[in-house]
């Protein structure tokens, strides 16, 4: 039995074709987080946002134009896991459709080293914030969730396309370019009280994220952050996201 359905909206703008030439910078000009040294002992570091590396993002630049990344960086010195992270990207031009540069992490997952560090970067920010809920969107935040959650020990719910789940859901609507679409999650599967992460590979408009959000507040728990490895800026998804936090490792320009 499904529970009534609730509605998340999320304009979209013509976002695949549209995209602006210059992108406002959204994260704050600095992050820190833990880095676990040793059993015994921990660092913080400081990720802020000032530099640029090549990277191929989903825009409306055509193949021989060329798109930018800014990805953090530590205060002193870029950390050298992130540019390493943007190279292992791969764009697919006029992909699913002509005129975009779609960008593929199939080719990250090939790099063993790349893939690893992306999955080192979440768990180094979320190991110690007592996440008991890591809630991945379909389909990309299947990849990366499950092994965040294992690392930082919360359990990993995903939050998927209607009718894909056997169980009773609870649903969130929210809205298309021209539509609507939902997003489910299984009852029972998040308590009241949980401290969940949401994961995704990408955020555009910010639509889907917002979905989930709705879905974990319904049933009580509390939405701690957003994660992704990459964000669209122009889009300004992150302004869709009711004041929750988002934490990216590039962001696309």
């Amino acid at each position: 039995m499904q529970s009534s359905v609730g509605v998340c909206s999320s304009s979209s703008s013509n976002w695949l074709f549209r995209f602006s030439a210059a992108a406002a910078s959204l994260l704050p000009s600095s992050l820190t987080f833990p880095i676990s040294k040793s059993s015994s002992s921990s660092s913080l570091i400081t990720l802020s946002t000032p530099s640029l590396i090549p990277s191929p993002l989903r825009s409306t630049a055509s193949a021989s134009d060329s798109s930018h990344v800014t990805v953090m960086a530590s205060n002193d010195a870029q950390d050298p896991r992130l540019p390493r992270i943007s190279s292992a990207i791969r764009v697919i031009p006029d992909f699913p459709k002509p005129g975009i540069m779609f960008q593929d992490i199939t080719t990250l997952l090939l790099d063993t080293k790349a893939f690893k560090d992306t999955i080192d970067l979440f768990v180094e920010r979320y190991r110690d914030q007592n996440i008991s809920v890591v809630a991945g969107v379909e389909a990309r935040g299947f990849i990366f969730g499950p092994p965040i959650a294992l690392a930082i020990g919360a359990k990993f719910v995903p939050m998927r396309k209607p009718n894909k789940l056997p169980g009773e859901v609870i649903s969130e609507e929210y809205s298309l370019e021209y539509g609507t679409d939902k997003m489910e999650m299984h009852v029972g599967a998040v308590q009241a009280g949980d401290r969940a992460l949401v994961i995704d590979d990408l955020i555009a408009t910010g639509g889907t994220l917002c979905a989930a959000i709705k879905l974990l507040e319904r049933v009580g728990a509390e939405v701690v952050e957003c994660a992704c490895v990459i964000e669209l800026p122009e889009l300004k998804g992150r302004e869709k996201l009711t004041g929750k936090p988002l934490f990216v490792l590039v962001k696309g320009a």
